[in-house]
């Protein structure tokens, strides 16, 4: 299947031929054809398969259609993307930039941490689509800025990272501002309960299209786990970077501050390392992606709120200096490498206040992570303990255990 096979207008095609595209990933053979017939769609894809431009091609496609039908085309916000970071919506505007280069229609992003100036002013001169994150939208809209009175197509991206970084209650205070007459597509990767309820109150009879089931890995990602001390984590890390087969390498750690420590470590140890958290201010986030997209630093440590929505089609490697507490966030992690078909490295350390975390993502995705024993700085008990408590443990109690120890890891930090 081709691109033209998806009954896609000409300048829709032009552009994406001018962007070197010809066929269709499955999440978006599957959900450009449902849009444009203007059905309500349930999404369930894993980062990295596509989804961004399954809605933004056919939304393009809709609101351009509906310019002309119109006869005398305006400028109010017709379509609205609401995502959860900044970096997303930034990326979200760029597809849009791109997919709709040959198209009369004029779209905006709108984030906070930034003055509210230059987005308001682009507002005032009219947009046809608009791509905010909750808080500051909701800051406009209260001070008379924006109305989403005319907003006919809805896209909510990343609905599961929304209620992870707490927004489901303004995401809730913007649905009820919305027109009940509207095209609703929700995207998410994983379809917990509470996500499944907000569907619920959002969808119109929709077609659900799922291209992996939830949370599973990537099949061409090649993941290992060190079991090592946790003292030792920064010196095996030193370590492994030294390897320069790992050309770039994206580095988890839980806390913001753990991440600026360990940034000044290894650039004290001669490994060109940025870090991005939430209290890194929207321009210096903004330059340390272009420099690691650039190639001009090797390393970016990050936390998981500031790297949802990184984009980088040649990361080979993601590192876990720290688990994550919840498994989902294990998989979303990883799928940040082997994009687009590429292979990909996933490492993971591990210490002893780790082994549970570590269980629980093994019965996520069903599978055991291979384990390199007798490296340098190697906790060899480990090895024993862990399988023990992958034959111990119950799948059906993972739930109440992941949120007593996210309660630990939150104290501890």
């Amino acid at each position: 299947v081709s691109f033209n096979d998806l009954q896609l207008i000409e300048p829709v095609l032009q552009a994406l031929n001018k962007e070197g595209y010809t066929n269709p990933t499955p999440i978006q053979e599957k959900s450009i054809p449902v849009i444009l017939q203007k059905r309500d769609l349930l999404g369930c894809a894993q980062t990295g398969t596509g989804k961004t431009a399954a809605f933004v091609l056919p939304i393009l496609q809709l609101m351009y259609e509906g310019k002309q039908n119109a006869g005398q085309p305006d400028h109010k916000i017709k379509a609205l993307i609401l995502t959860p970071t900044r970096e997303l919506a930034i990326q979200i505007g760029e597809s849009i930039r791109a997919y709709g280069h040959y198209l009369p229609l004029r779209h905006h992003v709108i984030f906070g941490g930034v003055s509210q100036h230059s987005q308001v002013q682009a507002i005032r001169r009219g947009v046809d689509i608009l791509v905010a994150t909750p808080g500051r939208l909701l800051d406009l809209m209260q001070q008379g800025y924006i109305t989403l009175r005319d907003i006919q197509y809805f896209i909510l991206d990343e609905a599961d990272r929304m209620l992870d970084m707490g927004f489901v209650h303004d995401v809730k205070r913007i649905i009820t501002r919305l027109p009940s007459k509207r095209q609703t597509l929700f995207f998410s990767a994983t379809m917990p309960g509470e996500i499944k309820q907000l569907a619920a109150m959002l969808l119109n009879n929709p077609i659900k299209v799922e291209v992996t089931p939830p949370a599973t890995t990537v099949d061409m990602i090649q993941q290992s786990i060190y079991y090592t001390e946790k003292h030792n984590k920064p010196s095996l890390l030193v370590h492994l970077l030294k390897d320069p087969s790992i050309e770039s390498a994206l580095i988890f750690t839980q806390m913001k501050h753990a991440a600026d420590k360990l940034a000044r470590l290894l650039n004290n140890a001669g490994i060109r390392t940025e870090a991005i958290h939430g209290n890194k201010a929207q321009a210096a986030r903004q330059k340390a992606l272009e420099n690691f997209k650039g190639k001009r630093t090797r390393v970016l440590v990050a936390t998981d709120i500031a790297a949802r929505g990184i984009d980088i089609d040649e990361l080979t490697h993601v590192i876990n200096f720290e688990l994550p507490n919840v498994p989902e966030t294990y998989v979303h992690r990883i799928g940040r490498t082997g994009r687009a078909g590429a292979k990909g490295v996933a490492i993971s350390f591990c210490d002893w206040s780790e082994k549970i975390f570590l269980s629980d993502i093994q019965k996520l995705i069903r599978k055991t992570i291979p384990v390199v024993k007798a490296h340098s700085f190697d906790a060899p008990g480990m090895h024993d303990v862990v399988q023990s408590a992958n034959s111990f443990y119950g799948t059906s109690s993972r739930n109440s255990r992941t949120k007593k120890h996210s309660r630990a890891f939150t104290q501890r930090g």
